[in-house]
């Protein structure tokens, strides 16, 4: 398995979660415990639910044990983004993590998720893979949609020219 994700945990490693639909993200902090985004009035088991997240506009930072977080999902853990950032201190990452816990913070789920969160945590800078991910599967529905109305063009093109297939009937 490449060295950048795996599902051994070291203190300041991103796990990413994988539950229906989407990912949650969060920090390994050591001994068995994470710091994630919880939706608020969630229990640890349920904090991570698209559905409450949605609905939020405010999480809090919460330092659960990682099998808490993993009843509903399987996880790895990915520091994938190490090939092109590099990953501040352990000890300053998982002190600024120290510090959030407990806090609530401004929640989007387009701009400031969990994986913004963990990810500015471990590298100093923000960012969502899935945006990214989401992005790109845009572009790709737009580029299959664009093919294919220039398919059926050339198609009417060649019908009208008598030169395409003849049309099979049944």
């Amino acid at each position: 398995m490449d060295s950048q994700v795996s599902s051994e945990c070291n203190p300041g490693d991103l796990i990413q979660f994988f539950r229906v639909g989407y990912q949650h993200w969060a920090l390994y902090m050591g001994d068995g415990y994470v710091v994630h985004l919880a939706a608020l009035g969630d229990s640890p088991e349920a904090s991570a639910s698209r559905a409450g997240f949605v609905l939020s506009k405010t999480a809090m930072v919460e330092k659960v044990l990682l099998t808490d977080v993993v009843k509903r999902s399987t996880y790895r853990v990915n520091n994938g983004l190490d090939q092109e950032l590099k990953p501040l201190p352990v000890e300053q990452i998982l002190s600024s993590a120290q510090r959030m816990i407990g806090k609530k913070v401004e929640f989007d789920i387009s701009s400031n998720n969990c994986e913004h969160f963990v990810t500015k945590l471990r590298y100093g800078v923000p960012r969502c893979l899935q945006d990214r991910n989401a992005e790109m599967d845009a572009l790709l529905a737009r580029a299959k949609e664009a093919a294919a109305a220039a398919a059926a063009t050339l198609a009417q093109s060649a019908t009208e020219q008598g030169t395409g297939p003849t049309p099979v009937t049944s």
